[in-house]
């Protein structure tokens, strides 16, 4: 896109940008650095993270949790949803009961449940973002599978009565556009449960590295590792998630 062509919306939002940068730099002059470092110091600690090796193994822990999370988080509440579905005497189980319960179950009591169950590690910080996750997936797609038309299942069924090849060659294609949203909402919430399920039970993360900032009064890594969560979220909605939806909303 050349730049005569940019809309106005993004010289806008670029500018806006610049703004706050500038407003940043500007109030961070009179105050020490362990309350408000500047943006250049920040942006140091930022690429620090992503290039030198003792703050980047934090930053793949993060990565890996996450997407790790989602996708579990998509297969079990899909797993879920498609169950009810298939097996209606189960439909009041999962979507009156189960449903409702994991919806309503706070996010920090599974942090806490987290930290007592499992050791400090990978386990705990998945098991808590897995189940707190698992329901977003579970609605979407028992959303998509609601307003799936049935009269084109109908026809399927006219063809085929193999359930799996149905399921496979119709069902599947339709539910996609509420897969897609089902991935992007369990991605940008992953990232924000995060840092609270590693502050309570790892022992690396950005959300460890955050605490151990913390005690030492580091709000430079601190203000570093919420932009490092930001710019992986941007790359993770450009770099794959946007080309999925592209690609499946042109079939």
């Amino acid at each position: 896109m050349s730049l005569a062509r940019r809309p106005g919306s993004l010289w806008l939002a670029d500018a806006l940008v610049v703004v706050a940068i500038a407003g940043w730099a500007w109030g961070a002059r009179s105050l020490p650095e362990f309350v408000l470092p500047g943006p250049v110091a920040v942006g140091e600690r930022l690429l620090v993270l992503f290039t030198d090796p003792d703050f980047l193994v934090h930053t793949v822990a993060s990565t890996v949790r996450v997407i790790a999370s989602v996708v579990i988080a998509l297969l079990l509440g899909g797993g879920l949803a498609l169950l009810a579905r298939a097996v209606p005497v189960l439909d009041g189980l999962i979507s009156g009961l189960l449903q409702p319960f994991l919806n309503a179950f706070p996010s920090i009591g599974w942090a806490i449940l987290a930290a007592i169950w499992f050791a400090p590690g990978h386990l705990s910080i998945v098991f808590v973002q897995v189940a707190i996750l698992v329901p977003f997936c579970l609605i979407n797609v028992a959303e998509g599978l609601r307003q799936v038309d049935r009269e084109m299942i109908e026809m399927a069924r006219s063809f085929t009565r193999r359930r799996p090849r149905v399921l496979a060659a119709v069902t599947v294609p339709l539910l996609l556009p509420y897969v897609i949203g089902a991935l992007r909402i369990a991605y940008g919430v992953a990232w924000k449960i995060a840092l609270v399920a590693e502050l309570l039970g790892s022992t690396s993360g950005l959300g460890f590295l955050m605490l151990r900032a913390q005690g030492s009064a580091d709000i430079t890594t601190v203000l570093a590792a919420c932009l490092a969560i930001v710019a992986l979220f941007y790359a993770g909605e450009r770099l794959l998630l946007d080309p999925l939806a592209r690609r499946f909303a042109a079939r």
